[in-house]
């Protein structure tokens, strides 16, 4: 490996950096130390290249004990009333699938099978004496799917979630997150997320969610949770991947959108903010990224003749520099940014982020660009819903040949 591999290679651009005129943000100070820490770790990396030494690898025989480890402990807890449990386990899941540990998966499947029982107009449950859990329904469909196992197909009882997505859904097109809960954006991928998972989705459930969704399209371009918002990358990927579901994506105001996502990625860290003026976060490598696949796809069904058959439109070297040189923690997971500490959230999204960069995917065109060792490719994540894209067909090929719901034209995707 030679220094010319690394976007930051020579020192000219960090003294270029330095020159320009600082811009007051609220989180100047913090930003300022991500910076240097950045500089310190691309100066480490520079020499380490000098030297003949190859230091951008993702480090997987860190993560996979610490992800074994925390299966262990929270498959168990799976289908738990508390939703922080829950949310661990839907991280935990795409993470051992893009890190190719599908087989410690399929060590939990028994324990998931034994507390996989749903009762009529609620979610999942442990036991069937636990009252309704106020949880994102979403997050236990998308735990089974990447296990990609068909017997647990059996546990998910599509009228009745069907029957409970209904009950979720407001007059206005959207969806509560759950009973009593609060109406946004996420809710409404949730559910269309989930339906058309499901093969549920039908035109009478979605009625008016696409208009409901362009509401929430900001003056920048990007997507706020609710009308009248702040655009906001979590809610940006939401929007445009349930527009996309719903066929709907052409309602979306593109080119705004599209120019909105582009300068979200940080000149300097290489990575995403989630928002303007502020600070970069490795969870917004799929937040933001993750929108460049879809965008990708739309533009190509307006304009087949000036979209690259390359690349996404957004520095893919550049986002996967900034997630396996400053995002990996060195007792294993990844981070938000230099100094934090590791989760799983956001060495759930972090990966699949980098799935993103790494993987140039559009129709029959697959093209791999990996920075650093070879060993460090992911594999390939569903851009629609964050789980593998064989674990996604596999679930959309078997509910496709089930019986469609009743009275209900079901959206075909």
């Amino acid at each position: 490996m030679t220094s010319e591999m690394l976007r930051f290679g020579s020192c000219k651009i960090g003294k270029k950096e330095t020159k320009k005129k600082k811009v007051q943000v609220i989180d100047h100070n913090e930003d300022e130390l991500i910076r240097k820490a950045k500089g310190i770790l691309y100066l480490y990396i520079f020499l380490s290249c000098r030297l003949g030494l190859e230091k951008k690898v993702l480090l997987v025989e860190r993560q996979f004990p610490r992800l074994k480890l925390a299966l262990k402990i929270r498959i168990e807890n799976l289908l738990y009333y508390s939703k922080t449990k829950s949310w661990n386990n839907i991280y935990l899941y795409p993470e051992l699938s893009l890190l190719d540990l599908g087989h410690t998966a399929q060590e939990g499947s028994k324990k998931i099978k034994k507390c996989s029982r749903q009762k009529f107009n609620e979610g999942f449950l442990r036991k069937l004496a636990q009252k309704t859990p106020k949880k994102p329904f979403y997050v236990k469909i998308n735990i089974v799917h990447p296990i990609s196992f068909k017997e647990l197909y059996t546990h998910l009882l599509r009228d009745t979630m069907h029957a409970f997505l209904w009950r979720m859904r407001t007059k206005d097109g959207a969806f509560c997150m759950h009973d009593g809960g609060e109406v946004d954006i996420r809710g409404v991928y949730c559910a269309v997320s989930v339906a058309t998972l499901l093969n549920v989705a039908s035109e009478e459930l979605f009625k008016g969610t696409p208009q409901w969704i362009m509401r929430c399209q900001t003056y920048e371009g990007g997507f706020s949770g609710a009308p009248g918002l702040e655009a906001h990358g979590g809610y940006t990927f939401c929007g445009l991947a349930a527009l996309t579901l719903l066929r709907s994506a052409h309602l979306c105001h593109t080119q705004a959108l599209l120019r909105w996502a582009v300068n979200r990625q940080m000149r300097f860290e290489g990575g995403f903010q989630g928002r303007t003026n502020k600070l970069v976060d490795g969870c917004y490598s799929f937040w933001q990224g993750g929108v460049f696949p879809i965008i990708h796809s739309v533009l190509t069904q307006e304009d087949t003749q000036n979209v690259s058959a390359e690349r996404w439109l957004f520095h893919q070297e550049a986002l996967q520099e900034y997630l396996l040189l400053c995002c990996q923690h060195p007792k294993g997971g990844l981070i938000d940014k230099p100094g934090k500490g590791p989760d799983f959230y956001h060495t759930c999204y972090t990966l699949s982020g980098l799935s993103v960069a790494q993987h140039f995917a559009a129709g029959p065109l697959h093209k791999r660009y990996i920075v650093g060792n070879k060993d460090n490719e992911v594999a390939l994540v569903h851009p629609l819903y964050n789980i593998g894209v064989e674990a996604a067909m596999a679930a959309t090929q078997h509910f496709s040949k089930l019986p469609l719901p009743k009275n209900h034209e079901t959206i075909q995707v």
